[in-house]
C-alpha cells in the first residue's frame, strides 16, 4: 500500500523538534558552521514500509530547509539503500532536524512494516480478510501510530471508546437482561453502529450470536474453525496474540477480521543519514 493518510500538524512537529533542540544546535553554533549550506539524505538501511516521510520533510520546511529530488510517501515499500528524502539548507537547521526526523521515521516505519507483514500473511490465505490494530499504542502517540498502521495496510480497530460499541464481559457483569434484549436496546439507541461482543467460549458465542461481530479473545485456531462451522453467517474477529507468524492460520480458520496490537511493539526499521557540505 502507498499513499499518505494524513500528516501530523505543524504544532506537533514543532513540539517534537523542541524536545531535542529547545535552543538550537549548540555544536553548530560553537563551530561557526550554522549558515553554511549542506545536504541531508535519508535512506532505508533495510527493507521496510516507509512511514512519516511527510513529517520529516515538513520538519525541514519549518526550519527553512527544502526537499530535492528523492522523496517517497508513507506506505511505499523500500529495499535497503533506497532514498527516502533529501533536504538542503543551512547546516544548523540540518543538524536540528536530523535526529528527530530520522528517529520518527524509524519507529513509524517499524510499525508500518510489521503491519504490512501481518496483512500479507493473512491475505495470502484470504484476500478479503480485514486487519485491525487496537488502541493499545503508547499513550500520547495515537495519531502517529494510526498513520503507521494505515500505511501498513490495516485499519484502526477502535480509535476511541467514544465511537464504537464493543461489549466486554466487564460490561455484561452490570446487566440483568438477556443478550437478545441488550442487542435490541443497543440497535435502538445506536442504530448506525455495528455491535461487537467479545466472548470467551462457545457457550457465550452462541448466546450472543445476534451481534454483528463476535470477538474471540485468544481462542486457539482450531476453536475458531469449529465456531466458524457452527455460526457460518456471523463475522468472527480473532484477537489477542495475532502476529505475522499465525495470521495465516487464523485466516484459514475462517476469521473475517484479525485484531492485533503486535505492530506497536515492533522494532524500528533503520534509516541511514548522510550530511555533507555543498
Amino acid at each position: 500500500m502507498s499513499g499518505n493518510p494524513y500528516t501530523l500538524p505543524d504544532s506537533e512537529l514543532e513540539r517534537l523538534l523542541a524536545e531535542d533542540a529547545p535552543c538550537g544546535d549548540a555544536t553548530s553554533f560553537a563551530l561557526g558552521i550554522g549558515d553554511r549550506p549542506g545536504r541531508l539524505v535519508f535512506r532505508a538501511r533495510q527493507a521496510m514500509v516507509a512511514c512519516a516521510s511527510e513529517e520529516a520533510r515538513r520538519m525541514g520546511e519549518l526550519h527553512g530547509l527544502h526537499s530535492v529530488s528523492e522523496f517517497v510517501p508513507s506506505g511505499s515499500r523500500l529495499a535497503a539503500g533506497d532514498a527516502i528524502l533529501t533536504l538542503e539548507g543551512p547546516a544548523a537547521a540540518l543538524h536540528t532536524v536530523w535526529k528527530t526526523a530520522q528517529t520518527f521515521m524509524e519507529y513509524l516505519s517499524g510499525i508500518a512494516s510489521c503491519t504490512a507483514d501481518i496483512v500479507a500473511a493473512a491475505r495470502a490465505e484470504n484476500p478479503d480478510i480485514g486487519i485491525a490494530c487496537t488502541r493499545k499504542n503508547f499513550p500520547g502517540t495515537k495519531a502517529a501510530a494510526t498513520k503507521a498502521i494505515l500505511a501498513g495496510g490495516a485499519s484502526p480497530h477502535r480509535l476511541s471508546l467514544s465511537e464504537t460499541l464493543l461489549v466486554f464481559a466487564e460490561h455484561r457483569s452490570f446487566l440483568s437482561e438477556s443478550p437478545a434484549a441488550t442487542l435490541v436496546r443497543l440497535r435502538r439507541l445506536w442504530p448506525e453502529r455495528s455491535i461487537v461482543v467479545e466472548v470467551a467460549d462457545e457457550k457465550e458465542a452462541l448466546a450472543w450470536a445476534g451481534a454483528d461481530i463476535l470477538q474471540l479473545e485468544k481462542w486457539p485456531v482450531a476453536t475458531v474453525a469449529a465456531l466458524r462451522v457452527r455460526l457460518p453467517e456471523i463475522r468472527l474477529a480473532a484477537a489477542g496474540g495475532i502476529n505475522a507468524g499465525n495470521a495465516a492460520d487464523y485466516a484459514r480458520a475462517g476469521a473475517a477480521i484479525l485484531v492485533t496490537s503486535a505492530p506497536y511493539s515492533a522494532a524500528p526499521r533503520d534509516v541511514s543519514v548522510s550530511i555533507t557540505a555543498d
